[in-house]
């Protein structure tokens, strides 16, 4: 809601602003005046004010001594201290009250003119100038759909778009958001028809041009760290997408810098594929070859179950030593916090401490089967602000500060991003067929319209082991989710709306991976 345009100012030598507010009036502000802190209290408490000016030196009451008064009338009214004194105690008061602005006397009215501009229209500037940019950038944007985009500029494309998303969720933009997801819903057919094109490709040639994938997490980020300085640590968050990523990365940089860097998932964009192949640096089918007792068909749940193992295994091949490490995976509160007893020794230790915390995955699974949870996180801009408040006051974020103490380079990332859902695509197949929504793996299975899925026949090509003779995979493109014809209201009714992963779209497939160096002690 935006403040009046109109100025309380207080100030005991009253006479003396005469030029100052004409200069204020002429410029479309209505300006008060008055002498004594006991009236300003009485006026503001008859009319708000887009501002209020106070001197520091009034007969009676201090400015300072006003300011709780005036927040206990209007808790917002931006408030602008105005003193003759430059000494640095006041200045320090003044900000220990949480004074909007602070400025020493002679001021000139433009100097008043920028301080309450800022503060009554400066939010609206912003809103407008960030319009403006985007709708000069939304055309240039458009326009690369027309060129052939390789998976660099997919991936320029996509953080850009991510960064706007934030951006102009933080305000009342409703019309460029439709635009935007607009954008982002076109540029979905595009996206698979370029990963079925490639994928196979990438995976079949060692000297492809190809981007960074899971299976080159540990090799291309991990290790060069951990030989320059000899320990790290690791941070997956499951389930992360790259607008929930733009929300937290503020919080992280007032303790470290930053260097980000994108890879693309492996498929399907499920935790049981690319978790294990950020973890192992092998693509699934690769695992089942080489550990088979950590890939037997157990069923998708326990396929996640020696990430520990494969890391280690990872790291022997790629540094030709045995490399320490700590692995926690993260699931509760109270995990966290016996977590955050035993960090100090893990980050004392040379090697690598790896933690997966799967808060942000339960969150988006836990959305489609708890009514509270659907309401507070009921879209992608509700699901963001979640997960900000989470990790405000997460183990995740107490750790990092930890790893910033110790002065530990951390490296941050998440396996797979999802995708907000709200279309069915009937899919057919015999009984056998496995029950995921994104992604289906079965025999003589297939999709009712061939744009709703990518169809795999041959699992190995993509680097998946093989079911069997006749079983197929399908990979769900755009923001659908898969239903049987005999259910198909039931799945409606219960995923529609839903955060989903496992198919192919660049929310689910283009991730961050951050490496985080700590500032203290610089």
């Amino acid at each position: 809601m935006a403040r009046p345009k109109t100025v309380l100012w207080v100030d005991d030598e009253v006479e003396s602003l005469a030029a100052h507010v004409l200069f204020l009036e002429e410029q479309g502000y209505e300006v008060e005046c008055t002498a004594h802190g006991d009236d300003a209290i009485a006026l503001l408490q008859r009319r708000p004010y887009g501002v209020i000016l106070l001197d520091e030196q009034l007969p009676g009451k201090r400015g300072l001594e006003l300011v709780a008064e005036i927040r206990a009338i209007d808790a917002a009214v931006p408030v602008v201290m105005i003193t003759k004194s430059e000494e640095a105690g006041t200045m320090r008061e003044a900000i220990g009250v949480e004074m909007d602005d602070y400025l020493v006397k002679p001021v000139n009215p433009r100097q008043v003119l920028s301080a309450i501009t800022r503060l009554i229209e400066g939010a609206q500037i912003r809103r407008q100038r960030m319009a403006q940019d985007f709708v000069q950038r939304f055309r240039e944007l458009e326009q690369r759909r027309s060129a052939q985009m390789g998976w660099r500029e997919w991936i320029e494309l996509i953080a850009e778009l991510a960064s706007w998303e934030v951006r102009l969720g933080s305000g009342d933009e409703s019309g460029l958001r439709e635009a935007l997801s607009t954008l982002q819903q076109s540029l979905h057919e595009d996206f698979a028809q370029f990963i079925e094109a490639n994928y196979p490709r990438w995976l079949a040639d060692a000297k492809a041009d190809r981007p960074p994938l899971s299976v080159d997490v540990g090799e291309e980020f991990l290790v060069p760290i951990l030989r320059t300085e000899g320990r790290v640590l690791l941070v997956v968050l499951d389930c992360l997408r790259l607008d929930q990523w733009e929300l937290l990365k503020p919080l992280i940089t007032e303790f470290f810098d930053m260097e980000v860097s994108y890879y693309f998932s492996i498929l399907p964009t499920a935790t049981p594929y690319s978790r294990n192949a950020i973890f192992s640096g092998l693509f699934p089918v690769e695992i089942a070859e080489r550990y088979p007792q950590w890939w037997a068909d157990r069923g998708e749940d326990s396929l996640n179950a020696h990430e520990d193992e494969l890391l280690r295994e990872q790291l022997r091949d790629l540094t030709g030593t045995e490399v320490p490490v700590h692995y926690e995976k993260l699931s509760t509160t109270s995990g966290g916090s016996e977590m955050l007893k035993r960090l100090p020794a893990h980050l004392a230790e040379d090697g690598v401490t790896a933690l997966v915390f799967n808060f942000v995955d339960q969150l988006t699974h836990g959305r489609g089967e708890h009514a509270i949870l659907y309401e507070v996180a009921k879209n992608a801009s509700a699901l963001r602000n979640l997960t900000r408040t989470w990790f405000r006051t997460s183990a995740l974020f107490q750790a990092l500060r930890e790893a910033e103490r110790r002065r530990v380079s951390v490296l941050l990332t998440t396996d797979h991003g999802s995708i907000h859902c709200h279309t069915p695509a009937t899919v057919f197949a015999k009984r056998d067929a496995t029950a995921n929504l994104r992604y289906k793996f079965g025999e003589d299975l297939r999709a009712e319209r061939s744009d709703a899925a990518i169809l795999v026949k041959d699992l190995p090509a993509w680097g998946l082991p093989d079911r069997g003779l006749g079983v197929r995979m399908l990979l769900a493109t755009g923001d659908r989710f898969f239903v049987y014809p005999t259910k198909l209201r039931e799945y409606q009714a219960r995923y529609r709306g839903a955060f989903l992963h496992g198919g192919v779209t660049p929310e689910e497939v283009i991730l961050p991976i951050a490496l985080l160096t700590p500032r203290r002690g610089r």
